[in-house]
């Protein structure tokens, strides 16, 4: 099964490099040390999440197609 991988760089201090793994039909979210860490950690977590779905009896999110979407707010909004 494949599902899509939203990947955004962690904006904090002391997380300089790391990136966030946004799994939307699993609604998980985890991160790693760059791109290839943060893909890495999503699918260890998918992995994980399923297979104590499927030890449950549960069923398991299908993908669905991906979209990724923008919105534009108001310079107002950030104007001191």
């Amino acid at each position: 099964m494949r599902y899509a991988v939203l990947l955004e760089p962690v904006e904090e201090p002391g997380f300089e490099g790391c990136y966030y793994a946004h799994i939307p039909a699993l609604d998980l979210t985890t991160h790693g040390i760059g791109v290839d860490g943060a893909l890495l950690a999503a699918r260890d977590l998918a992995e994980a999440w399923v297979a104590e779905r499927r030890g449950h009896g549960e069923s398991v999110p299908a993908e669905t197609t991906a979209l990724l979407g923008h919105i534009e707010l108001p310079d107002a909004l950030f104007a001191p």
